[in-house]
């Protein structure tokens, strides 16, 4: 294995960014981003993480999407997991590629037998095809304001995909990854894989270094596969040890489980912590003390209606989450516009009336100082049974309220005395309802809803 740690990767000339031009955890309050001198929250309806390595999807026109819809964050794959066709019941899977329009780190040899059609990989060696496709991938999304989280690694669900992937030794001329799919992600029984790992995460790391619209993250789903939370550590040391050579620094993302769940001695360089499915959105706190991002990095897999992850997406972003992306299956290869017209057993949903519903939640977010704000399950009160409420606030200055579940007249606001300016969003068509001033003289005012179907938003800011 000495001559894979020998090609790893050789460091470049000095970095000519400066610090502020890296997306990084917002000084003032960790739970949010800054990038660019400026503040940000995360917030799209992406396509399903094969932009890259499917030679098929033009990504320049997909970036322009997110751009025109308003949108900034993709989240793509680096070609260590592939998936067949059908995969996941997916029509055109994105990430399940046609024969020969997959492309990986590693280049394809003279030797034939991979098991999705062509050639084995050498995975001692870097395909230049591959990384020029990435850094110009990256380069586009920072000329169109879209951050890329880039996952290296996923878990193998099933035999099927473990069998499509470079690193199973049936698919490659170097005799690695000759173990079972569970056995992968281990330090200890990988067959060899974890150099390969290891000189994937340096030769990506080094060859993003200049571009500071970047986000790794560690691996997809860990909670499957066996991937065991060493492992997990050791990739993310290698990430900062990477960058401490280079003097540049990258926020690390880890995906901690779906739904919701408690984070235990978690890793110190981990920055942005993801979850999946994540409604109702506990996650966010039952780890709001670790003064970091929460995310909720994917979601779908309940059906084709806007509405759902609408309101998930709303719900995630008002409980003080600052990073949201739904699985938008109306991008595919030849529909980068985001046009598909998918079918309906298809798992998820995504549409471009979806996409700029997530941008009014975006815009109304932007509408906000929401670095000072923090969550307050204390602002309203009065509501009807089935109707959920999250609320950011700065005491006695701003807040901001969403309302989910129809049928709600009106609320009751515990505001410090004082005049306020009061707001309704349409959370479906992004129209505000004209201003009212509510005056609070004993800590609370009570406040009209307007007619709604399923969710509603608020803005309250202090007028004197």
């Amino acid at each position: 294995m000495q001559r894979f740690a020998l090609a790893l990767f050789v460091i470049m000339t000095p970095l000519v960014l400066s610090a502020q031009d890296y997306l990084a955890l917002h000084p003032e309050n960790p739970h949010y981003f800054v990038y660019r001198g400026k503040p940000l929250i995360l917030i799209t309806s992406a396509e399903h993480y094969g932009a890259l390595i499917n030679l098929d999807f033009d990504y320049e026109v997909y970036l322009q999407t997110l751009k025109a819809d308003r949108l900034n964050l993709t989240r793509t794959f680096s070609g260590a997991y592939v998936e067949p066709f059908g995969a996941f019941n997916i029509a055109e899977n994105t990430l399940a590629p046609a024969s020969g329009r997959f492309i990986a780190p590693w280049p394809r040899t003279e030797v034939q037998g991979y098991a999705g059609g062509g050639n084995k990989f050498d995975l001692s060696r870097w395909d230049e095809r591959y990384f020029s496709r990435l850094r110009d991938f990256i380069s586009k999304a920072r000329d169109n304001g879209v951050i890329v989280e880039f996952t290296f690694f996923c878990p193998f669900y099933e035999d099927v995909q473990w069998q499509l992937s470079p690193m199973n030794a049936t698919n490659n001329v170097n005799h690695v990854g000759n173990v079972g799919r569970n056995d992968v992600y281990t330090l200890d029984r990988n067959g060899g894989l974890l150099a390969i790992q290891e000189a994937l995460v340096r030769k990506i790391v080094t060859e993003l270094r200049t571009y500071g619209n970047v986000i790794y993250e560690i691996c997809n789903e860990p909670y499957f596969g066996g991937v065991t939370m060493e492992w997990q550590h050791r990739i993310a040391d290698v990430i900062i040890e990477t960058e401490k050579e280079l003097g540049v620094k990258h926020l690390i993302s880890q995906n901690i489980a779906n739904e919701a769940a408690r984070i235990v001695d978690p890793h110190p360089g981990v920055s942005v912590f993801n979850f999946h499915y994540a409604w109702p959105p506990v996650a966010i706190s039952q780890n709001y003390q670790l003064g970091k991002v929460i995310g909720d990095n994917e979601t779908g897999f309940d059906g084709n209606a806007d509405s759902t992850y609408r309101r998930e997406g709303w719900a995630f972003i008002l409980a003080g989450g600052a990073l949201y992306n739904n699985l938008d299956y109306s991008f595919t290869a030849g529909h980068e516009g985001g046009t598909f017209a998918y079918p309906a057993t298809q798992p998820g949903g995504g549409s471009k009336a979806l996409r700029q519903q997530l941008a009014h939640l975006k815009a109304f977010m932007e509408r906000f100082a929401f670095v000072s704000m923090q969550p307050d399950s204390t602002v309203v009160s009065g509501l009807n049974t089935g109707v959920t409420v999250q609320a950011l606030a700065e005491e006695g200055k701003q807040y901001a309220v969403y309302l989910s579940g129809g049928g709600q007249q009106d609320v009751t606001l515990r505001l410090p005395p004082g005049t306020y300016s009061a707001e309704w969003l349409n959370t479906t068509m992004g129209s505000w309802h004209a201003p009212t001033r509510v005056v609070s003289r004993n800590g609370s005012a009570r406040l009209k809803v307007p007619d709604y179907r399923f969710d509603i938003a608020l803005r309250v800011i202090r007028l004197r």
